[in-house]
């Protein structure tokens, strides 16, 4: 079968927006390809080999590549796609460069060459996520194994956002808690919350590809019995309060649901949000804040911002 990569020289603000652009024009697999890659440092005391090739970078910003079926919907496709990207300077979202390339392929080219960049890898200091293809013994006795098969949409679970949602979670979950996981995409959060002894997670996201593979994921980890994983937008209709809500996804939609996220969990509960780029970090505080969160914790990661923030508790 032909494929068309569809290449977007864009901002590393701009990665998530146009991911979910290009995921929602149906395209089957999306590669980051950021210029800070090739200088960042890496720990490799797990035997993680790292071989990225210079020629796959642009001088700046990142490459945000998909790739669609060649068919006669194809013009057509690609130039909704570049208007809704252009539509995202209506939220003030820096495009950069904003250039759009085309080039054809074969579907053996890309459809299992990402995996060869996917290895073992430890995130937090108890979790190390592993690929279900790569073989991989436990280095001690509380390191927790989280198995994943992101698939080409969803993820692998080693994106800065997705990183510091899981120390976040790791270091203010208790036993027994029920989360609400917004936007959960693979169910990594999800997953991450359950083995670290929560009792249920009710894992929801818009796209039912994503419930789908939020779904497999769990019974990789052979958890899924504890997430329910459903199609739902934000938390609309959610009528029960959680002792934890997290929500990985991007600031712009975060603002949109704290009032909602507020009425969601218990007194004393914690809301844990990331996906915030920095420049937006000081809106979403300000919207927590309004809504009534106490903010408890800041942390970053290369551009990316989690805030956790913790509703009062309320002396009846």
């Amino acid at each position: 079968m032909k494929w068309s990569e569809l290449c977007i020289h864009t901002t590393n603000e701009a990665i998530e927006p146009i991911s979910n652009i290009l995921h929602e024009a149906g395209a089957s697999g999306v590669v980051i390809e950021d210029v800070q890659e090739l200088s960042k440092e890496r720990e490799t005391y797990m035997g993680e080999i790292y071989e990225l090739n210079p020629e796959d970078y642009p001088e700046e910003g990142v490459y945000v590549k998909a790739y669609l079926p060649v068919n006669s919907f194809l013009g057509e496709t690609v130039e909704a796609i570049k208007s809704a990207i252009n539509q995202l300077l209506v939220y003030e979202i820096d495009l950069g460069h904003n250039n759009i390339t085309i080039s054809e392929l074969n579907e053996e080219d890309w459809a299992t060459s990402w995996k060869k960049y996917y290895k073992p890898v430890k995130i937090s200091e108890k979790f190390t996520i592993i690929p279900t293809w790569e073989e991989y013994e436990r280095v001690s006795s509380d390191e927790i194994i989280m198995e994943l098969d992101p698939g080409m949409a969803f993820g692998t679970g080693t994106h800065p956002t997705t990183v510091l949602s899981i120390q976040a979670i790791e270091q203010y979950v208790q036993k027994d808690d029920v989360i609400i996981d917004v936007g959960t995409g693979s169910g990594v959060l999800s997953i991450a919350a359950i083995l670290l002894g929560a009792k249920q997670s009710h894992a929801y996201d818009l796209d039912d590809i994503a419930v789908k593979s939020a779904t497999n994921n769990a019974k990789l980890n052979k958890v899924d019995n504890q997430i329910l994983a459903k199609q739902n937008n934000l938390l609309d209709y959610v009528d029960f309060q959680a002792d934890m809500i997290v929500a990985n996804i991007l600031a712009e939609v975060i603002v949109r649901f704290t009032d909602q996220a507020y009425d969601c969990v218990k007194d004393g509960g914690y809301f844990i949000t990331s996906g915030i780029i920095q420049n937006k970090r000081q809106e979403v505080k300000d919207e927590l804040v309004k809504s009534g969160f106490e903010i408890v914790e800041i942390n970053q990661m290369d551009d990316w911002t989690c805030i956790i923030a913790r509703k009062p508790v309320h002396n009846r």
